[in-house]
This record gives structure tokens, sequence and C-alpha cells, in this order.
């Protein structure tokens, strides 16, 4: 407990020791008039932040002024596109990516300047809240502990009960004592599989290894088998289920609707009209994508703002060269984006003119524009057209789309002042195009979360992202469910956040606190709970999950110490790989208890019939150790790397409390150890009733019934393979370290019976060739008998 609780406590330090590194190493403040670099640990509330795009906030603030402010906030919020900052007060009780008028810690500035008074740092922060969750969040053991050690429990308790049979049962047939005592040790030891822990831990350590090669590499040991009976999976939206970069999907330009392909910035893809028509001139229509910009891509990757790279990424495809546009196009005066006007406009020298570029809100851009640029040249902006647009921006938003509209305008030269009032130039536009804009889906996850419903397990997409983009994502995932926001389950009991929880399939505006509530309100319904997530507001929900499954890329540092599963890929699919591989560690340790059980019962049984019928105990103390030993060494070692079984992400997940030793494994065990028992006695009785005569009748006896028993072994070790299908399949032959156990356990056992010295310590004589051939013929006979039982079963089906 000591141990448990130090590492617990360590991991909870690591945790807000990466929060305490993530503040940035110095602050621009201004201080009694003074502007000032200080370092971000000496910030205290009252002092002045002054940011500029760029910068990492260092402390939580109130926006004091702001000038075509916008901060990403996709770590603390999960909203996946920038946020517009004001100097406008909010309500205390708004979700935090609606408080525009905060600036908060370890968010970034893309765009402008902003002034703000800091409010809270460090641990008062809303990082620092979070990472109080982190704290708070308890531990639980994983389902296969609690089965393990429940088990330990039975089989101690079942050990104590035999040693105490057995040597009663000695002491009334007047057996010698200490044999007596020595047989009852023997077979108590035998009765506990001490080999369990071992098994368990080689085949989860190789289930570590084998995840880790698969992109996911597991923090904590017994977390992995836990993924084998993970029932729901809460994902956060960006970032895990989509690509968290903005991306283009369709314009509506010239009066034509164009359908754009590919994700990312590397330019893949292309602009495809949806008519069967040549696809226009690019050049001059997606002008104001590459030009006005203040964001660049640079070997593929983003500098600036998600919208503006969502734009550049989208000239790229459409074959416009943004920086040769820029340089033939010099930008001489700009009118930044901000709030108030929520547009952005740029002035570029062009000859005898100054071309303006706008992009904007549709609705703003549409009451600035008196013409639209049509395939027959620039034409009056009338009510119809007005009205096409109009619906146009609609139909985009309701396909959860963030839709900006472009324009332009032409400018005498002669007639523009760069420092001039250039808000007057920013009527009487010309409208060129609209444009959908989504952080799109992973083109994997639609497949992954098909393989999880298959299997039995539901996905939950719980994101800060509004309601309506949340769930026309979902929708194109292939997610059916309700679509709630996250403080709906503030105000319920545990029985209606439950109920909640399970029939919700999106969870939109969560703050972490309902990130929190909602993991705990599934658990509470007897779900075993995975969650993914990259941000910081992430963390406390994933330390509360059975499985918390941080992304290694884009995930945080306070994620990741958070988790217990990191995928190094960012992959949501390589999350139903990892469960994949829990159900066969799982699997596998059930076929060792299987094995290991049948044959406890098997030499239990064994033990104590033999006096039913007349007989001496048909082993020797030394003889019960070495099938203890043989058998729970490399042939039960081995079953901990079994391939997984043909369907296994068919089949529902198992219930957490489901019992390792169900009633119709325990009846098929006892009939396989009662199988057993019938057989080392009828070898028993065959070996004494052949005797030379010479006195060595019951030294054959024991050793043919010795013999027998660790045959029945090698059949027996093929009933625990295959529980629910005939042993003879297509994976037979596929484990090659169990056929090379099994081989080197009769040759240990050939030793046994015919080497001299071997013989002196297990009581052993030599056998014929006879009699190693009905020893092989009786032990057969268990998986002659279960083969038999299946196919019945199956017949009857």
């Amino acid at each position: 407990n000591a141990t448990l609780g130090f590492f617990q406590e360590h991991r909870a330090e690591a945790a807000l020791a990466a929060l305490k590194n993530m503040l940035a190493p110095t602050a621009r403040v201004r201080r009694n008039g003074q502007t000032a670099l200080v370092p971000a640990v000496d910030l205290v509330p009252g002092d002045i932040l002054l940011l500029e795009a760029g910068d990492r906030i260092p402390a939580d603030a109130r926006v004091l002024d702001a000038h075509a402010a916008e901060v990403a906030e996709a770590a603390l919020t999960g909203e996946s596109h920038a946020v517009a900052k004001s100097p406008e007060a909010v309500r205390q009780e708004s979700a935090l990516a609606e408080r525009q008028g905060m600036v908060f810690m370890n968010t970034v500035v893309t765009r402008g300047r902003i002034e703000a008074l800091v409010t809270a740092t460090g641990m008062h922060s809303e990082m620092g809240r979070i990472a109080g969750l982190l704290a708070d969040a308890a531990e639980s053991a994983t389902p296969l502990q609690t089965q393990l050690d429940r088990l330990g429990k039975h089989l101690a308790v079942i050990a104590g009960f035999v040693v105490a049979l057995i040597f009663v049962v000695g002491v009334m047939r007047g057996d010698d004592l200490v044999k007596t005592a020595m047989t009852a040790i023997a077979l108590a030891v035998a009765a506990i599989p001490e080999g369990l822990p071992a098994v368990v831990t080689v085949t989860l350590a190789l289930g570590m290894h084998r995840m880790a090669r698969r992109n996911a590499i597991v923090k904590k040991l017994a977390a992995v088998e836990t993924l084998g009976c993970t029932s729901v999976i809460c994902s956060d939206k960006t970032g895990t289920l989509t690509l968290n970069q903005m991306t283009a999907r369709r314009v509506y330009c010239l009066g034509r609707h164009f359908i754009v392909s590919g994700e990312g910035y590397g330019g893949n893809g292309r602009i495809e009209p949806e008519d069967e028509q040549a696809p226009p001139d690019w050049s001059a229509l997606l002008a104001p994508a590459a030009l006005c910009s203040d964001s660049r891509l640079q070997d593929d990757e983003l500098i600036g703002d998600p919208t503006e790279g969502a734009l550049l990424a989208l000239a790229r495809k459409s074959g416009v060269d943004a920086q040769r546009l820029v340089a033939r196009y010099p930008r001489i005066a700009e009118v930044p984006f901000d709030s108030a006007h929520k547009f952005m406009a740029t002035f570029h020298r062009d000859g005898d003119i100054v071309r303006m570029w706008v992009k904007g809100a549709p609705d703003v851009l549409l009451a600035r524009a008196t013409r639209r640029l049509t395939p027959a040249g620039e034409q009056r902006l009338d009510d119809a057209a007005r009205s096409e647009y109009a619906a146009q921006n609609d139909a985009y938003a309701a396909t959860a789309m963030r839709v900006l509209a472009l324009a332009g305008r032409a400018i005498p030269v002669a007639e523009f002042d760069p420092a001039g009032d250039l808000m007057r130039w920013t009527d009487e536009l010309t409208l060129i195009a609209l444009v959908g804009i989504i952080d799109p889906p992973r083109p994997e996850a639609k497949e992954a979360i098909r393989v999880c419903q298959a299997a039995g397990i539901a996905v939950k997409m719980i994101t800060g992202d509004h309601r309506a983009t949340a769930s026309a994502i979902a929708l194109e995932l292939g997610l059916a469910g309700e679509a709630r926001e996250g403080c709906e389950i503030e105000g319920l009991d545990g029985t209606a956040a439950s109920a909640m929880a399970e029939r919700t399939a999106v969870f939109a505006r969560v703050s972490p606190e309902h990130k929190l509530r909602i993991v705990e309100a599934l658990q509470a319904g007897g779900h075993v709970v995975a969650m993914t997530g990259d941000g910081v507001n992430d963390a406390p929900a994933l330390k509360a999950a059975d499985i918390g499954v941080a992304m290694g890329i884009t995930g945080t540092a306070v994620t990741k110490e958070a988790a217990t599963l990191v995928l190094t890929d960012d992959n949501f699919a390589t999350i139903v790989r990892a469960v994949e591989e829990g159900r066969t560690i799982y699997d596998n340790i059930v076929k060792f208890v299987r094995f290991q059980l049948s044959t406890n019962i098997g030499a239990i049984i064994t033990v104590l019939a033999a006096p039913l019928f007349g007989m001496p105990t048909p082993f020797t103390a030394i003889q019960i150790l070495w099938v203890n030993i043989i058998m729970d060494g490399p042939p039960a070692m081995t079953l901990g790397v079994e391939p997984a079984r043909p369907g296994i992400m068919q089949a529902p997940p198992r219930a957490a409390d489901a019992h390792i030793l169900t009633g119709a494994r325990l009846w098929r065990l006892a009939l396989y150890g009662l199988t057993m028992a019938a057989g080392t006695l009828a070898a028993y009785a065959w070996g004494n009733h052949e005797g030379l005569g010479d006195g060595s009748g019951h030294a054959h006896a024991v050793t043919l019934a010795f013999t027998t028993f660790v045959l029945f072994q090698f059949f027996n070790i093929f009933n625990a393979r295959a529980e629910f299908g005939s042993a003879f399949n297509r994976q037979f032959f596929a484990n090659g370290k169990l056929w090379l156990a099994l081989v080197g356990v009769v040759g240990l056992q050939i030793v046994a019976v015919h080497w001299g010295p071997a013989q002196a310590v297990f009581d052993t004589v030599d056998l014929s060739l006879n009699d190693w051939l009905l020893a092989t013929a009786i032990a057969s006979s268990t998986l002659l008998l279960e083969e038999t039982r299946k196919l019945l079963m199956a017949i009857g089906r």
C-alpha cells in the first residue's frame, strides 16, 4: 500500500510539475508605467500583460484592450479555431470557450495585440484548477487485479482444506505420518497455481511490447488487460477524431458549387466542380485567400491562424502561388480583423490601381457589397443574388462549416491614401466567393468507430466545440445518438446522470468538470471507460477513466502524465488495436487458469479417490511437485503468447465484474479433472496388475500413473487453447513456442523415467514401449472427450 501510494503521489506531482513547466519563461508587462520583461513565475495579479501574435500567455488575465486579436485555445477548451478577444464583459458562469473578455494561461495569441490585467497565476489559474482535478482523481484496481485477488483467496482456502483432508484420510488409514504430511503439503502447493503471477506479468509485458510496436505505449502494466473489457470510449473531438487542421471543403462562386478534397497544408487535393463545366481561372478568384492573410505555409506547416491556413491551402490546391502573388502585389495598407467589424482587408499596389481584398463574415460582406462576380464579369448584386448567397451561407453553416466570404474592390491610385481613412473603401465591394471550412474527421476514424461498434464498444464524442459542429462531425463519423451540452448533466443525480451519459453520443460545450462527471457517470452505470484526448482540458477525465489515452504528438505533458496509454501516432484507430490486444491478453490468461486448475483438480481428485478404490496414493510428493514444475513452466507460459482468436473483435466486451471461473468453466474443469483422475487410477491399476511378481508392481504402477498424468497435460493444453471451438483449427500450429515447450516436457519425462539418477529421485522404473503407448492412449481421452462435447454442442445449435 505504501509503495502504491508513493507511485500515485509521484504521478500527481509529476503532472503538477509538468503544468508548472508549461509557463512561458518570460512575460512583457507594464509596471508603474514602465514596460519590462520579467520571469513568468514572478507575475502577480494586477500586472498588465502586453501580448502580441505568437506569444504564449503566461497567466489568466482580463482583456483591457485588443487590436484584431485572436487566441488559439484548443489545448484548454477543445475549440478547433482561434477565438476573437475583446474587452467586452461576459457572465462569470459562461463556458471557457465563450469568455471573449478573458485570456488563459498556456494558450497562444495567433493574431493582433492584447493588453490584459493578470487575474490568476500558476495553480490559481484555469490550468491550475485542472491540475487540482488531476490530483483529486482516484484510481481503482483493474478488473483483472480484482479477479485474481478473489481467485487467490478462494484457492488458498481450498488448499488449506485439501491439506487437512489428505492428512485426516492418511491418519485414518494408518499411513506413515511423514509421507502423508509431505503428500498433503505437495498437493496443496500444486493446488495453488503459483505460476499465475509470473504468467500474468510475462503476458502483460509481452502485450505491452506488441502494443508499443503498434504505436500504443502503455505506462501501467496492469492497464493492458483493462483495455480488453472497455465498453465505452469517450473521445475528444479536436485532434483525436479530427485532424485539428482547419480545411476548406466547399466553395461557392460564379453561381457554381465546388468540392475541395485533401487534408492538411501540403496542397494535396483538388477543387472539383459539381457540374460538368470546365473549372474557372482560380488565380483571380482566390487571390483574396492568398493575399488577405497574416499567416504563411512553410514546409507544409502552418505559421499563423488555422482559418487563414485553410484559405492558403485552398489557394495552393488551385495552383495559386501565394509567395509569387505577394511579390507581385505588395501590401501597402491593411484593415486588421476586429470582432466589431468582423472582416479583414488588405490593400495591394497593381500598377495604376490599388486592389483591395477582403475576407470576413458573409452577412457583413453581403451588407457591404453592391456587385458580384459572375462568368460574364461583375454584375449588380440584386436581391435574388443576395438571397442565393445567404441561402448558401446557411446551408454550409447547417453542416457545421465555418463560412467566410471573399470580396474585392479596385481603387485608383490617385484616390488612395495609405495613411488615410481605410474604412471608407470597405463598402461597394464585389462579392467573389463563399468558402466553407471545417476541421475534418481523420480518414481512419470512421472505420475505427465501426470496428468499435461491431465489438460492442460505444464511442462518445466529448468536446468544447459547439453542438452543431460536433453533431455534424459525429454524423460524418457514423456516431448515432443524442447530442447534448455539458451543462445539462450538472444538476442531475447519479442515476439520471448515468442514464443521460448512456444514451448521449455527443457532449458539446463541456468544461473539464463536465468531462470528469461524464466519465464517472458512465462508470457508475457499470461501464469500463477509456477516455482519449490531447489537451490539458482532457487530463482530469483521462486520469479518472479506467484507461486514459493521450495523444503522443499533439498531447500536452500534463495529459501524457495523467494517461495510462499514449498513442505515438495520434491515431484514434490505434486504440482499437490496443483493445484487441487487451482482449487477447485476457483470453490467454484465462487459458492458463483453465489449464492449470484442471491439472490441479485432476491431481486432487486422483489422490482423494485412490483410497475409495483401495489403492495407495498413486503419486509421491516429489512427483506431484515435478508435474507442478514442468507444466507450470514453459508450456503454461507459452499460453501467454497465443495469437488472437478469430472473431475476437466481433464479440461484446466482457463485464468488468465477470468471473474468470464461470459456472460453465468450473463444470468443464471438473470434467477434465475427473477424466484425468479416472485415467490415472486406471493406469495405476493396470500397472500394478502387470507387475512382475518380484515386488516391482507398485513401482511400475506408480511410474505408469505418473507418466499418464504428465501426458494428460500434453493433451489438456489443447483443450485450454480452444474454449469455444475445435482445437484442430487454423491456429493449431500457430504458436511455435508451445510446441517446442511440449516436446521439451515429453523429453524431460523420458529422462525422469529412464535415467538412473532421475529414477532414484522420482522413485520411477523403466517403462516398455507398450506402457508408453498405453499412457498416451489413456491421456488423449481428455482431448477426445472435449472434442466430442464441442461437436455435440455444435450439432445441437
